[in-house]
C-alpha cells in the first residue's frame, strides 16, 4: 500500500482535483508532517508533471490540471504547518501580468510551480501598472520580478519595469515571458531571465537566484 506521501505525489501527477484535498486532510490525521506532505509528495508530483510537459508528453491542459490539483492540497496543508517551522526559501518573486493585459493561465501556472518548488510567491495578479511591481520589489526585497505579456502590444510595459529598478539598483532579477516574448526581446530590455514555458521558467529561476 502506497503512503500518504506517495499518494499525494500520486494525486499530483494524475490530476486528481477532486480527491486532492481529502487525500491531504488524510495524511494530516496519519500524523505526517505537513512540510515532508509538501516538499516530498506535492513538489514532487508537480516536478514529474513539469518534466512530462518539457519533453512533449503532455500538453498545456494537463499542466494546469496538476497545478490546479497541487493548489487544492496545499490549501490544506499550508495552514497545517507548525509555527516556527518553515519551508527553506529559495528566494522571494513577485510575479504578475503587465499591464493593459488579462491573460492569466501562464502566470498562474508559473506562480503555483515556483511555491512548489520553495519560493516565496507574491503574485499580483493581472493588469499590474508598471510601479506597482517596482514597488512591490522593493517592499518584499524580492530576488526576481517575473513578468507575463500575452500581447505584443503590453511587451514594451516589461521596459518600464526593467528601467526603474536598475536605476534604484534594487539587485532583482528580471524574468520574462509570454507567447510573443523571445529571447533577444528579453535581452534588449535588460531582463536577466527568459522563458517559453512554465516549466523551464522555474529553472531559469533557480539559475537567477544562485
Amino acid at each position: 500500500m502506497e503512503d500518504a506521501v506517495t499518494r499525494l505525489r500520486n494525486a499530483v501527477i494524475n490530476y486528481e482535483m477532486e480527491t486532492i484535498a481529502d487525500l491531504a486532510k488524510q495524511a494530516l490525521k496519519e500524523g505526517v508532517n505537513p512540510l515532508v506532505a509538501i516538499e516530498k509528495g506535492l513538489a514532487e508530483g508537480i516536478k514529474t508533471v513539469g518534466e512530462r510537459f518539457g519533453k512533449g508528453e503532455i500538453f498545456l491542459p494537463e499542466l494546469v490540471m496538476g497545478a490546479e490539483a497541487m493548489k487544492a492540497a496545499l490549501a490544506v496543508l499550508e495552514p497545517a504547518v507548525p509555527a516556527g517551522q518553515h519551508r527553506a526559501s529559495a528566494g522571494k518573486v513577485v510575479i504578475g501580468t503587465v499591464q493593459d493585459d488579462i491573460h492569466e493561465i501562464g502566470k498562474n501556472l508559473v506562480s503555483t510551480m515556483l511555491s512548489s518548488n520553495g519560493f516565496e510567491v507574491i503574485d499580483l495578479g493581472v493588469n499590474v501598472p508598471s510601479p506597482e511591481f517596482v514597488k512591490k520589489s522593493e517592499e518584499h526585497k524580492a530576488k526576481i520580478v517575473a513578468m507575463s505579456a500575452l500581447m505584443t502590444t503590453t511587451m514594451p510595459r516589461m521596459a518600464e519595469v526593467i528601467g526603474p529598478i536598475k536605476q534604484k539598483k534594487l539587485g532583482v532579477k528580471a524574468l520574462v515571458g509570454g507567447a510573443p516574448v523571445t529571447d533577444t526581446y528579453a535581452k534588449e530590455i535588460g531582463a536577466e531571465g527568459y522563458s517559453g514555458d512554465a516549466s523551464s521558467a522555474i529553472e531559469v529561476a533557480k539559475k537567477l537566484v544562485r
